[in-house]
């Protein structure tokens, strides 16, 4: 099978927004949200070439108290 660029990524973006979702469902384990959220957020790979436009540098931004 062969996978479309970006497919990790768009995967990886819908389940953290399924989690999200989730964080409000009554019943929802606060624990399984604590483990699965970080795990999900550092598995999120490199955003597919066309995402943002050209010359987007995230690190160019507001800044913002603490920093």
């Amino acid at each position: 099978m062969c996978e479309q660029p970006g497919n990790d990524f768009h995967r990886t973006v819908s389940l953290l927004l399924d989690l999200a979702l989730y964080t409000h469902a009554p019943g929802a384990d606060p624990e399984f949200i604590d483990a699965v959220g970080p795990a999900l957020a550092a598995s999120l790979p490199e955003p597919p070439p066309g995402l943002f436009p050209p010359g987007f540098d995230p690190n160019n931004g507001p800044k913002y108290p603490g920093d």
